[in-house]
């Protein structure tokens, strides 16, 4: 029996976890949610995930686990991304970085470009006019915020220090979003050390297959 993961291919929070099971080898089922149908809104959904979100992983040995970064740090610590994606608990200092760099991630980076995408890409689909008021200042915010990304990966290859953490593939699949939205700074010559470190982590193999590539 495999683990399963129950969500949808084309979701950012759904490729946030099929690039960490990818980057750890872990056989997995995707269990495609029937969102159109609002699946993830019923009564045995919500069993599982209260908020009806998705993803949610249901682990072989029948442990479910919903929201895509406590999924990511789980599957680390469970199958051997110790060491690679996850610091060993017990190196205090490298633990502290990398929440630190996770952090980063979702108050500097997420909070930003996520409203971003919903502004221009999932309004256009529902019907919906794009607040250009919003765009306006939630792309200068975000540009503001990727300086001191520069700033931060002058001074070591990854978010956390020399070695590729979470942190850093979290930023993968709304970092793919702004280059739908013709927004360019992460591989703008502006920013170079951020061209090099998203060069660097969207060009995983990981992220290649999670992003149906």
């Amino acid at each position: 029996m495999v683990l399963k993961l129950h969500g949808a291919q084309e979701a950012t929070c759904t490729k946030r976890v099929l690039t960490v099971l990818e980057e750890l080898s872990v056989p997995y089922e995707l269990v495609a949610v029937d969102y159109a149908h609002h699946e993830h809104k019923s009564p045995a959904f919500r069993a599982v995930q209260p908020f009806g979100q998705f993803p949610y992983l249901a682990d072989d040995d029948g442990f479910t686990l919903y929201e895509s970064r406590a999924i990511a740090r789980y599957l680390a610590l469970k199958y051997g991304g110790i060491g690679t994606l996850i610091p060993d608990p017990t190196d205090l200092q490298k633990t502290a970085l990398f929440e630190q760099a996770a952090s980063v991630e979702q108050s500097n980076f997420d909070v930003f470009a996520v409203p971003l995408a919903y502004e221009n890409i999932r309004k256009p689909r529902i019907g919906q006019q794009t607040d250009k008021a919003a765009v306006e200042r939630l792309t200068a915010t975000l540009e503001a915020k990727l300086a001191v990304y520069d700033i931060i990966l002058g001074r070591s290859k990854y978010l956390a220090g020399d070695e590729l953490t979470l942190a850093d593939l979290f930023h993968l699949p709304y970092g793919s979003a702004l280059a739908k939205q013709k927004i360019d700074f992460l591989e703008s010559p502006k920013y170079p050390n951020v061209a090099r470190w998203w060069k660097d982590i969207s060009g995983r193999a990981s992220w290649k297959k999670a992003n149906g590539a």
